[in-house]
């Protein structure tokens, strides 16, 4: 039986050099709030990795605030902006990842702000003229949040038509960009967006660790209290072996970014075209089987299978060493079922299994080759 892990929008295998700094790096245990020199050693290269990330970015080093993933930027960045700089009212649509979608739906149920959800269309797009209109609605400070690529369809969306349309409403920006830092060229510089989430573990590094962007004088202060470590914007000891594991990764994902895409978007154009021929009756959802449209690393795809069947599809697949996801990993061991798929899919078709597979440099054809024989086998026993 082969192993075939195809979950890699869930998170991916560490790199080998990723391990190797990491490994290192626990032997320098000094304090990096300390001032005297194993203080200092720590200190030294997580400022480095602060450097590396923001060249890679075309950010200032001081801009990027290491927390311990997605979920905790996304937080960080939209609290502190409603409490910080009076923000009133949150711009978002019903599909973003739940580090989004929960935190402000407390925040509107706590009474602090008004949520406002952008429509969308049967592929999961948020109606950008619809935007506008939420944008015009009054004259309450606003935060835009939408994702950038969407975790469990891929779908893109253009980040920088909706962060230019939204400052001409003097709106703040942000995207949880967890499934597109370390996979897409990124320049902050290029266009005023105020504030990224990105994860390492998305991109062969460690898990616990991440990074917000906010943008140079955004006004934020921490959400955190304690220390003044992170500029006074994230207190607590900083996880220094995952930080140089981050910056690792960070290094492999962007000086290698062109080969490795050219690579993996072999990988899902196979895998769309054999799904096409040997499952001619499933279908791709949102935008995930258009490779100009979503993203290169996924697709999710809703099988012609019955419910009985579908019951224990993922079961089936692991007994046959097949790793994927229905919904996203966030969800597993859930019965409430995709909140992205439900609104972009009818009831019919919500009664049909729909899996995602996701794809990195460490798979090959013979995998998805494997992979499509064994959902044929299901569909057809």
């Amino acid at each position: 039986m082969k192993n075939v892990y195809l979950d890699n929008a869930a998170t991916t295998q560490v790199h080998p050099n990723v391990i190797a700094k990491m490994q290192d790096a626990l032997g320098t245990y000094g304090n990096p709030s300390s001032t005297h020199s194993f203080g200092r050693t720590a200190k030294t290269a997580i400022e480095s990795a602060r450097k590396t990330i923001a060249k890679y970015i075309n950010a200032q080093p001081s801009e990027i605030i290491f927390t311990s993933g997605g979920t905790e930027a996304d937080n960080m960045i939209i609290r502190c902006a409603v409490r910080d700089l009076d923000v009133k009212t949150i711009i978002t649509t019903r599909i973003e990842h739940h580090a989004v979608l929960h935190t402000v739906e407390e925040l509107e149920q706590t009474g602090f702000v008004e949520v406002l959800y952008v429509n969308l269309d049967a592929f999961g797009n948020p109606d950008v003229a619809h935007l506008e209109t939420l944008l015009q609605k009054d004259d309450s400070k606003k935060l835009v949040s939408l994702m950038h690529v969407n975790n469990e369809i891929g779908n893109k969306i253009d980040l920088e038509e909706i962060t230019l349309l939204s400052k001409k409403y003097g709106a703040l920006v942000h995207s949880d960009t967890v499934q597109s830092l370390g996979h897409y060229n990124w320049d902050v510089k290029a266009f005023p967006i105020d504030f990224l989430a990105a994860a390492a573990h998305k991109f062969h590094g460690p898990k616990g660790i991440g990074f917000a962007f906010i943008r140079k004088n955004s006004g934020l202060s921490c959400m955190i209290s304690g220390g003044s470590q992170e500029r006074g914007l994230r207190a607590g000891t900083e996880s220094f072996h995952n930080i140089v594991g981050l910056e690792e990764a960070f290094i492999h994902a962007y000086d290698n970014l062109e080969e490795e895409k050219k690579y993996v978007e072999s990988l899902k154009s196979y895998f769309i075209e054999k799904i096409n021929k040997d499952i001619p009756d499933a279908t791709f959802n949102g935008h995930s089987g258009d490779m100009e449209k979503s993203t290169y690393t996924l697709v999710n795809v809703c099988l012609p299978i019955t419910e009985a069947k579908a019951m224990l599809l993922l079961f089936n697949l692991d007994m046959k060493g097949i790793a994927c996801s229905k919904g996203s990993a966030c969800q597993s061991g859930s019965d409430a079922g995709s909140h992205v798929l439900t609104q972009i899919l009818s009831a019919e078709d919500m009664k049909k299994p729909s899996v995602r597979f996701s794809f990195s440099t460490y798979n090959t054809k013979e995998d998805i080759d494997y992979t499509i024989g064994i959902l044929k086998d299901i569909i057809e026993a």
